[in-house]
């Protein structure tokens, strides 16, 4: 008899994600439930230059994403450490976060965040765009 499950094209606890990167690409993968968008770009191998280069610890703001309004409203709270980091962000806006402490959830399917224009990592000084390295 035929199979009653269904076939989906994406896993069930998937949900897809699009970066905007600094030169205003737009990044499509997806990512599991539960991941980190920081984890996320570096498990799926994004080009993006410098991206979490603390690897999570909340040391740096180089995972600095900005939301769409509608999105940002949606997310956990922030923590005091958080806003501490995004302080010394380069670009901040109203709907910023750091992508390390931001979680996939299965209503974030479709998501799309934009990477800031250039990132300060406090360990380094000011890089801007592509100059990097």
């Amino acid at each position: 008899p035929p199979s009653s499950l269904p076939s989906p094209t994406v896993a069930p606890d998937r949900v897809t994600v699009h970066f905007i990167n600094r030169d205003g690409e737009t990044l499509t993968t997806t990512a599991k439930e539960g991941e980190s968008l920081l984890e996320v770009v570096v498990n799926q191998n994004l080009s993006i230059d410098g991206f979490g280069a603390c690897e999570g610890t909340l040391a740096c703001s180089t995972c600095h994403l900005i939301f769409e309004e509608n999105v940002f409203q949606k997310l956990d709270a922030i923590t005091d450490e958080e806003m501490d980091m995004l302080d010394l962000a380069y670009g901040l806006t109203d709907t910023s976060r750091l992508g390390c402490q931001v979680c996939v959830k299965k209503a974030m399917d479709g998501l799309t965040v934009q990477v800031p224009m250039e990132v300060a990592d406090l360990r380094k000084g000011l890089e801007v765009g592509k100059q990097s390295k």
